[in-house]
């Protein structure tokens, strides 16, 4: 257990937090004459959550403590996160059900397809297309939130959902792109290679087959040569007179 690991389990327990503030719409907090609505709370709690996102990774490679822990935990914890916070959002009626589901949807096949591609022994990096959703998904996510007590910021938020919708099934389709090119090589290197052991195993079957059928040949012919010789040693041998 590393701070970078502590972080990612710390964000993974914030969700219940978040989600709390999120469907409580009567919390309403005075400080220093100012009101902070629910909102704003639940706001300021999803950055510090996104906030960890992109601490643990850092100090992971920065101190190299790197550990097969915190790869499995990391993109469960930003998958729980993003989720909470969209059916949340829908809970309150801040965002239309069906895009949410698209957006959650997708996360939940592209781990699927990572685990898969695990299995076979190679690993789905992020692209590009997926850290710009990422970023729009965090951008879009923050505006929605602004927008249960603010609905002038509606506009906005719905655009840089739409966006988040885009690249997510843009990157989708690029996420399982890579992994049918992967796997179809794969596919075919392993058929090449049971080919050319069936083509390696036809030719020593062959080769032990015309050294057999040598051997043969060679037995054969010795043992015509031994009858020849025998032959002639009896034709050679005179008869002896009878004794007297």
């Amino acid at each position: 257990m590393n701070l970078p690991n502590t972080l990612t389990i710390a964000r993974i327990f914030i969700v219940p937090l978040l989600v709390a503030v999120l469907v409580q719409e009567r919390i309403i907090l005075h400080w220093n004459g100012a009101v902070i609505t629910n909102d704003i709370v639940a706001l300021i709690i999803f950055w510090i959550a996104a906030a960890t996102d992109l601490l643990d990774g850092y100090l992971a490679r920065r101190w190299g403590q790197v550990t097969t822990i915190g790869t499995l935990l990391d993109p469960i914890a930003d998958k729980l996160l993003v989720s909470a916070a969209l059916i949340s959002l829908v809970q309150v009626r801040v965002v239309a059900g069906w895009l949410v589901v698209l957006i959650v949807g997708r996360e939940f096949a592209v781990s699927g397809l990572r685990s898969i591609a695990a299995a076979e022994g190679y690993t789905i990096k992020a692209s590009e297309l997926g850290k710009t959703k990422t970023f729009v998904q965090v951008l879009a996510i923050s505006l929605l939130m602004v927008t249960q007590h603010h609905p002038r910021f509606a506009v906005w938020a719905n655009l840089a959902l739409y966006v988040v919708v885009f690249f997510s099934l843009w990157s989708a389709v690029s996420y399982f792109n890579k992994f049918w090119r992967k796997i179809d090589i794969r596919t075919k290197q392993g058929r090449r290679q049971e080919l050319l052991s069936a083509e390696r195993e036809r030719r020593r079957v062959l080769l032990a087959q015309r050294r057999e059928a040598l051997r043969n040949r060679r037995r054969a012919a010795r043992a015509g040569r031994t009858t020849v010789e025998a032959g002639d040693l009896s034709a050679g041998t005179p008869d002896l007179p009878p004794s007297a």
